[in-house]
């Protein structure tokens, strides 16, 4: 996953250079004892957390705000004729302190918050809406860029300042800029709700997965391994399962126990509707009608037709398109497989019937017995220090000649953390790299690349990036031992954080992974192709005690099972991406009165409700829709999976995993940004538009 807070997406500006104050700050808690105040003088300019307080952000949050809007002001109210340079390149210039400060808020409030943190976040949120709109809705600039958007083949851009003119005009169109001052002074207020309740939803969701960690006894837990139970036990002598964000919870395979697996599997799905300050279902439903009721102010029929307009697909009709050839095909392999999966129940005792809780348990037994292939025998060749540095790193280094060297003076925001430096092959520095991969209470679900400071030649920076996980940290001493679905996990993430790395852009708003939902899980999909490369996995995947490479047998029966249970996992993704567009294609005078209803129907509607294959988050708790950024854009992950396997037959078909692939790769692609009209830079690359037969093919749906 990518994240960005959602009150980044629509600055202007985006470099992390410092800046002087050209007006006096009104601002009292505002001065050079602030760590923000002036550039940070670490590698790569990147955050001092050594020296970062709590109380730091609010001050220097509303300082950097205070400072953009003066240049703005500025830029705005220039006399001189509009210029590509005295207004689209000053306001790439703009905001840098709140750029700045914003990088490492957004950090902190998704990896390690705290409730200081929540509030400022809670409290700031309206006025980040309202700042936005303070850009974004000024006539005066606006009709600067209006004036250069116009008259644009006249002015003899290069391509990339053309697509920097052509992505501010859509933005100012997008925000609402041809609107009146009623109509304007109305989305400001639904903007503000807006980001208020985003907020609310996120920090709902964070305390509700929290309060839904489930306690056991030992016996309760019969199945588990070893290592596992010794992460789990408490103090007091219990063992706790903290939740993941997902429906379905990893230990759910390994439970013997049906009583347990229920009691965990209850806990995870009702975590967020236990009518308590944590239940999202009242945040759902107002933040779902403000969202229409600002897409129909702005002109359109529902939100996500509004929110498709920069996207590759362009409409909601194109997003379910993708979706409707993959569905019944995907559905039909899923209730094959519970047919199995109930016969085997059945079998251990009459009486018993498939319920969800019980689906990955009986996978995996199936699994043992039809492929001979454990799961936790498996995870004893997966250890995440291995997989890291000798698995995504390597594969760094064959395909892009990429190096890496671990940094210890790098000061971090957790213990957790670890630091590397990335080098070219010709031994210039690419960027600055943290991993931050163990799940706790403070970190919000999920996984996500983000950046601390981006790539840009207008300012000279380079990019620094980080990888967010959530996987269950090891007991002391012990090696973290990762299942295959969490080393897909890390191969994707830092995909994303390749594309970061490889930014070659002089603008910082179209730089790197600043590009449309269903084309940044581009890169990080395609990079899963090599986890399973053989010397790329036979590099990282040692035996935790004996350091033996993973066997050959063993492979071939990863290789023979890898579309084994195919149907559930993309049922559970289709069906969270069809819910996604249903929530956000609802008119604005349809009346929604039940989160737990309106779920239901849409379900039934998109044709994905089976009872035994749940989506893969339900509303309640659908961070990425409700408190991310894919807000109807979470088929993001499908269309993206297109362009993945289309790219990936075009390195098959051109010799594999090379390093000449590699750079053109590299070359073509994965260092263009937005560039270029994204669906331009994909053709341009593969010489046509991309196949969905592919991804069909690779599913099994074909």
């Amino acid at each position: 996953m990518f994240n960005k807070k959602l009150f980044y997406g629509m600055m202007v500006g985006s470099s992390i250079l410092a800046t002087s104050c050209s007006e006096k700050s009104t601002n009292n808690l505002w001065n050079d004892t602030n760590p923000f105040y002036k550039e940070s003088q670490l590698p790569y300019h990147t955050a001092d957390f050594s020296k970062i307080k709590n109380e730091d952000f609010k001050p220097a949050l509303l300082e950097g705000m205070a400072e953009q809007l003066i240049e703005i002001n500025k830029i705005a109210n220039n006399s001189a004729t509009p210029t590509f340079e005295n207004t689209l390149v000053e306001m790439e210039k703009s905001g840098q302190l709140l750029t700045r400060v914003q990088h490492v808020f957004g950090l902190l409030t998704g990896a390690n918050t705290n409730e200081t943190l929540q509030q400022v976040e809670e409290e700031l949120a309206p006025k980040f809406a309202a700042h936005s709109d303070a850009i974004y809705l000024n006539q005066k600039l606006f009709d600067r860029v209006k004036a250069l958007y116009t008259k644009k083949n006249e002015l003899n851009l290069d391509k990339e300042s053309a697509r920097l003119l052509d992505v501010y005009y859509q933005r100012f169109e997008l925000a609402g800029a041809n609107l009146n001052d009623t109509q304007k002074d109305k989305l400001k207020e639904l903007n503000g709700d807006i980001a208020s309740l985003e907020t609310k939803f996120s920090n709902q969701l964070l305390k509700g997965t929290k309060a839904g960690g489930v306690s056991f006894t030992k016996t309760e837990l019969a199945g588990l391994s070893d290592s596992d139970l010794e992460a789990f036990k408490q103090a007091d002598g219990t063992y706790l399962i903290s939740l993941l964000n997902t429906t379905q919870q990893p230990e759910l395979q390994n439970m013997t126990n049906p009583a347990s697996r229920k009691k965990l599997f209850d806990a995870a799905w009702i975590r967020n509707e236990k009518n308590d300050e944590n239940d999202t279902r009242a945040t759902i439903l107002t933040l779902v009608k403000k969202r229409v009721e600002k897409a129909t102010l702005l002109g359109y029929k529902n939100y996500a037709e509004w929110n498709l307009q920069d996207q590759m697909a362009k409409t909601p009709t194109a997003a379910k398109g993708i979706l409707n050839q993959m569905i019944p095909a995907a559905t039909a392999m899923a209730q094959k497989d519970a047919k199995d999966f109930e016969a085997l129940a059945k079998k251990e005792n009459a009486s018993n019937t498939l319920t969800a809780a019980d689906w990955n348990y009986y996978a995996e037994k199936v699994r043992k017995e039809k492929y001979d292939i454990d799961e936790n025998e498996m995870k004893q060749y997966f250890v995440l220090d291995s997989v890291v540095e000798n698995g995504v790193f390597d594969m760094a280094t064959k395909l892009y000649g990429i190096t890496f060297k671990k940094r210890t003076d790098i000061p971090v925001w957790h213990e957790d953390v670890k630091v590397y430096e990335l080098f070219n092959e010709d031994g210039s520095t690419l960027g600055l790299f943290y991993t931050d991969y163990y799940k706790r209470d403070s970190k919000q679900g999920g996984a996500w690349m983000s950046n601390l400071v981006e790539q840009s030649h207008l300012f000279g920076t380079k990019p620094v990036i980080y990888n967010v996980g959530n996987y269950t940290k090891p007991a002391n001493g012990q090696p973290a031992l990762i299942s295959f679905d969490d080393v897909i996990t890390t191969f994707h993430e830092f995909g994303h954080a390749l594309h970061g790395f490889f930014a070659n852009q002089k603008y910082p708003t179209l730089s790197g992974t600043n590009v449309s939902r269903d084309f940044v899980e581009f890169p990080s999909q395609f990079h899963e192709h090599f986890a399973t490369e053989p010397s790329v996995l036979k590099n990282y995947a040692k035996h935790y005690k004996t350091g033996e490479t993973i066997p050959d047998a063993l492979v071939a029966k990863m290789k023979k099972a890898s579309n084994f249970n195919k149907g559930y996992t993309l049922t559970e993704l289709l069906s969270a991406a069809a819910l996604d567009l249903s929530w956000h294609t609802v008119d604005v005078n349809k009346s929604i009165t039940s989160v737990d209803e309106f779920e239901k129907q849409a379900l039934i509607d998109n044709k994905t409700n089976l009872p035994q294959v749940p989506p893969r988050y339900r509303s309640t708790y659908f961070s990425h829709i409700f408190g991310g950024g894919y807000a109807a854009g979470y088929f993001a992950y499908i269309w993206a999976e297109m362009l993945d396997h289309d790219a990936y037959q075009w390195t098959v078909e051109n010799g594999g995993m090379t390093r000449k692939n590699g750079q053109i790769l590299r070359d073509k692609v994965f260092s263009q940004g937005n560039s270029d009209d994204l669906n331009v830079i994909y053709k341009n690359f593969r010489g046509k538009n991309p196949s969905i037969e592919p991804m069909l093919k690779y599913h099994g749906l074909k």
